[in-house]
C-alpha cells in the first residue's frame, strides 16, 4: 500500500488536513503526482493522486474509491475510568486501535483519581495508530461522562461489567455469542464501588471475569478488546 493519510472529509474536501499535510511535505517529501492512499476512517479507502503539495495542504485528485473487507465484523465498545497515569491511557488508546475497536468512552467513577483527559491528544495517538497498523476505522473516543449516566443510556447486544471484587462471575467466552456488538465496563485503579456495581447489574450488564491474574485497569481493557477479536475469529 502506498503512503496512508487519514482525511475524515475526504469526499467533501479533496486535501489532507494541516497536520497530515506536514506529514505528506515536510516529512515523507512527496511530490506533485506521487499517488497516495486515503482512508476516511469510516471503513473506506481511497487511491488518489497528489495535485498540489503544501505543508498546510496537499490537494489530490481521486482516482478510486475502494471499501476492503472489514477486519471485524461487530461493535466493539470499551467503557473505562482513565488512569491516574495518563501514559497508560495513552497506551491503551494506541493499542486497542491497532487490535481494532470502535468506541472507547471514559468513564466518572466514585474511586476515579483522574478527573479530566486530553481528547485531542487520544485522537492523535488513535490516527497514528490506525495508520501505522493499515486500518480504515476510526474509533469515537468520548470524553468523560458520568458512570450512572452512560449504564442508563448503554445499548449493545451484550452488556458487561468486569471488577475485581468478589462476586458470581462468568468469562467472556461463556456468555458471549460471536458476531453480536458489545459494550464492556472496566472500572479505576481503585474498582468499582459496590453501588456502581449493584447498579450495573440492574441496568443489564453481566459480571465477567477477565481471568486468575489481577489486571492493571488499561491491561483488563486491552484483555477485553482482544478477547472480543479472539472469540470472533
Amino acid at each position: 500500500m502506498e503512503h496512508l493519510f487519514y482525511a475524515p472529509d475526504i469526499v467533501l474536501n479533496p486535501e489532507l488536513p494541516e497536520e497530515e499535510s506536514q506529514h505528506c511535505a515536510r516529512a515523507l517529501r512527496l511530490k506533485n503526482g506521487d499517488a497516495i492512499t486515503v482512508t476516511d476512517g469510516k471503513g473506506f479507502l481511497y487511491k488518489a493522486i497528489l495535485t498540489e503539495t503544501h505543508p498546510k495542504h496537499c490537494r489530490i485528485d481521486i482516482t478510486e474509491k475502494l471499501k476492503p473487507q472489514p477486519l471485524w465484523n461487530v461493535d466493539i465498545h470499551i467503557a473505562i475510568s482513565p488512569t491516574k497515569n495518563m501514559d497508560r491511557m495513552e497506551w491503551l488508546v494506541e493499542k486497542t486501535t491497532e487490535i481494532g475497536i470502535n468506541r472507547i468512552t471514559c468513564l466518572r467513577c466514585r474511586y476515579s483519581e483522574r478527573r479530566e483527559i486530553k481528547l485531542q491528544r487520544l485522537n492523535k495517538i488513535a490516527v497514528s495508530a490506525m495508520k501505522q497498523s493499515q486500518k480504515t476505522t476510526f474509533p469515537e473516543i468520548n470524553g468523560i461522562v458520568d458512570f450512572r449516566e452512560f449504564i442508563a443510556l448503554s445499548t449493545g447486544d451484550y452488556k458487561m461489567i468486569g471488577y475485581c471484587s468478589e462476586g458470581q462471575k462468568n468469562l467472556i467466552k461463556d456468555i458471549y455469542t460471536p458476531a453480536k456488538n458489545v459494550v464492556i465496563l472496566i472500572g479505576p485503579e481503585g474498582d468499582f464501588s459496590p453501588e456502581e456495581i449493584n447498579a450495573a447489574i440492574a441496568a443489564g450488564f453481566s459480571p465477567v471475569s477477565l481471568g486468575k491474574s489481577r489486571l492493571r485497569t488499561e491491561t483488563a481493557a486491552l484483555v477485553a478488546c482482544h478477547t472480543i477479536h479472539v472469540l470472533n475469529m
